[in-house]
Formats: C-alpha cells, sequence, structure tokens
C-alpha cells in the first residue's frame, strides 16, 4: 500500500462540516476510496518490505511500522482529538502495554510520579516496578481530587477517571492546570469513558491513554492498548519504547479493532442508557448500598462528571450484604456472564474481591451492561436478586 493511498478523510460529500459522532466513527480512518479496492483494507501481514536503496519512507520493518496500525491510529486520534491538528496515536498490544509505555518513557530514576490509590488494581504493580527503578511514587484518592496536595515536584500526574472499579470521577482540568504550573506531564486514562465519554486531551491532558480491549472494540474478543497526545517529543519518546520493548499489536487484532470501531457510538449509546435504567432500578432495592453511576443525578460524582464528560459510561457498581448473597446472585443471572473485563455488547458481572487488591466489600459487584434489551436486562437482574435472597 502506497503512502498515497493512506492520507485519510472523510470523503466525498462530507462538505467540510463538521461531522456527528456516529459518522466519524463509521467513517474515522479509512484511506481515500480506490476503485475496486475494499473500503477498508484488509490486515497487512508483514515482517519487513520492500525496501530498496536508502531507508527512507513509512514501512520499513514490522516492529515498527503497519499499514494496518497507521489506519486504526488515524481512526483513535479522530477521535480522541477531532480537529486537533498535531496529535499522534500509537496501538499497543495491551492496555497495560500503553499505560507501561508512557510511564517508563516518561520517568528515570529521581523522578516523582502521582498516581491513584483507587485506581485499576494492576497499579499496585506498575508503582513497585517503578519504586524499583528509583522512581519516587505519590499516591492518593481520585475522588475530591486529592492528588492536588501531592503534586510539588512531580514529574508526572497519572488520572483515572472514572476510576475502576469504584466510579469516583475527579476534575481533569483543576488537576491538569495545578500539575502544569508545577511543571508536571500528565496522563488521563480514558478507558471507562472512551473517546465518546470524554476527551482528555481537550480537557488540558498530555497523553490519553487506554485499554481497546474494552468498549472501544467492545466485542470481548481482541486485546488492544493506545497512547494520544500532542507534544512530539513525549510522544517520540513513547513510540521509542514501543521500539524497544517490542510492544507490537498484530495486523489481525489492529484490523478487527479498527472494524469495531464502526459501531462505537450505536454500541455506547445503547449501554449507556441501560445502564442508567439498571441504576434506577437498583437503587429501588433495599439490599443494594453503595450503588454508584455517574450518570445518577444524586451521584456524589455527577456534578463534575457532567461538566467533563458526554456520556457516563457501561459500568454499574454496588455492593451486596454478604460475598455469599453476591455469589448466588451472580450465579442466578440468566442473561449476564460471570467474567472480568467490561464494554463488551454481552453484559458481564463479577465479584470484584475475588481478585484482591481491590479495596472493596467482600459483596462488591461491578456490572458492566451489554446491548442486550434494556427491560430483559434489568427484569433479569431483579429476578436474580429476587431469586438469590433466600
Amino acid at each position: 500500500m502506497s503512502d498515497s493511498r493512506m492520507t485519510g478523510g472523510y470523503g466525498a460529500g462530507s462538505g467540510g462540516a463538521s461531522p456527528g459522532e456516529g459518522t466519524r466513527a463509521v467513517r474515522a480512518g479509512l484511506p481515500e476510496p480506490v476503485k475496486h479496492e475494499p473500503t477498508l483494507p484488509g490486515p497487512v501481514f508483514a515482517a519487513h518490505f520492500h525496501l530498496p536503496g536508502d531507508p527512507t519512507g513509512p514501512y520499513t520493518y514490522g516492529r515498527d511500522e503497519n499499514p494496518t496500525w497507521t489506519l486504526l491510529e488515524r481512526a483513535i486520534g479522530e477521535l480522541e482529538a477531532p480537529g486537533q491538528d498535531g496529535v499522534e496515536t500509537l496501538v499497543f498490544p495491551s492496555g497495560m502495554a500503553a499505560i507501561s509505555s508512557v510511564l517508563f518513557s516518561q520517568l528515570r530514576a529521581g523522578d516523582v510520579a502521582v498516581l491513584p490509590n483507587d485506581g485499576y488494581q494492576a497499579l499496585p504493580l506498575v508503582r513497585a516496578q517503578l519504586e524499583a527503578y528509583g522512581i519516587e511514587v505519590r499516591t492518593a484518592p481520585t475522588r475530591g481530587d486529592a492528588q492536588l496536595d501531592l503534586l510539588d515536584g512531580a514529574r508526572l500526574l497519572w488520572i483515572e477517571t472514572p476510576s475502576n472499579p469504584g466510579l469516583d470521577v475527579c476534575d481533569v482540568r483543576r488537576l491538569a492546570k495545578a500539575a502544569h504550573t508545577r511543571g508536571a506531564l500528565v496522563a488521563v486514562d480514558n478507558t471507562l469513558a472512551t473517546p465518546l465519554g470524554q476527551r482528555p486531551l481537550e480537557l488540558g491532558a498530555d497523553f490519553t491513554v487506554a485499554s481497546g480491549t474494552k468498549q472501544l472494540t467492545g466485542h470481548g474478543d481482541i486485546l488492544l492498548g493506545y497512547v494520544a497526545g500532542h507534544d512530539a517529543e513525549a510522544m517520540a519518546a513513547v513510540r521509542r519504547w514501543r521500539k524497544i520493548a517490542g510492544a507490537i499489536t498484530g495486523p489481525m487484532e489492529a484490523w478487527l479493532a479498527h472494524r469495531s470501531i464502526a459501531t462505537l457510538q450505536l454500541r455506547v449509546d445503547r449501554q449507556n442508557a441501560t445502564a442508567l435504567a439498571l441504576a434506577q432500578a437498583l437503587r429501588e432495592r433495599p439490599e443494594v448500598t453503595g450503588l454508584r453511576y455517574p450518570g445518577l443525578p444524586d451521584d456524589p460524582s455527577h456534578k463534575i462528571a457532567s461538566q467533563q464528560m458526554r456520556r457516563y459510561g457501561c459500568v454499574v457498581s454496588f455492593t451486596l450484604p454478604s460475598r455469599v448473597r453476591a455469589d448466588r446472585f451472580l450465579d442466578a443471572l440468566r442473561l449476564v456472564d460471570d467474567a472480568t473485563s467490561f464494554g463488551g455488547v454481552r453484559s458481564t458481572a463479577e465479584r470484584r474481591g475475588r481478585w484482591g487488591g481491590d479495596a472493596v466489600p467482600e459483596g462488591f459487584v461491578r456490572f458492566s451492561v451489554g446491548v442486550e434489551d434494556p427491560a430483559d436486562l434489568v427484569a433479569d437482574v431483579l429476578r436474580a436478586l429476587d431469586e438469590s435472597a433466600g
């Protein structure tokens, strides 16, 4: 595929107007149309490329670049930063690979990193590795912008909002401004929100990072991660880390991810609406405590979430009276798989405490809403709550 074929764009008929989110998702990253060619070219499987003479051009070796990555990276960039020039996106084989690329490319011995203490359960492992490299790690909760108090002398602030699994939200604009005043970079884990829920780069972040395994691709069949940023030097360091670590995405996974993004807006809107309906139904159940969903008007996170998010996500969390009750509830569900991860078209739920590492009660349930008919899903949950009461 020649470089001229990779120019992208929405094609004839867009009229130069800013497209809606559904249109953007369907058209994101597609090359200019060529007669008799597929609209989304198939995956390019190549360890090397024809390269006579000097090594110039976009594709030289399969660890560095691949045309299938290029299209996917452009697609994600158009969702994370529509209309913004100079934003670069890099894909990785998992969300943790993307997280690691930012942390380990930007920090060195003697630096200070500020992380949430209520984020994704792999972050304690990351903290231990950072400290082994001589990097000081400070942690604070997401709620109440508590990380503000730890920024003096920091090199990097890591934000996860909404937090996983507690669904707390912090003020990205406020934190980013304070961090930049102190000379720190800001990275935001955007996994739970997706680019259709919030755009961290527009809120002041230097990096937006996510696991594309979740709602972005939405079918529970591939692992993927990405980093997007607008600082050329910082992104060059991320790219260099990808090359050194060899943390590269398979072309088939990249192609499947790009194909799946076309339905992102349809899936997200359905899942968000059903998540709100489920949260409202759970609010009426006396055995349910600690109910969290940022879309609920009385949720502790709703005020700030409504100021920086356009959609509130597909995850609802709540606590049942005991571990036994939560396990019985999960066993009683018929339309919901007992599985980890979230964001897929099929609803999943799990008792999060079974993994350890999360500061949650034994009866805490993280529920990921799929695209089933809302009435069917809510009815299944309420029935399972009734059956598990005995």
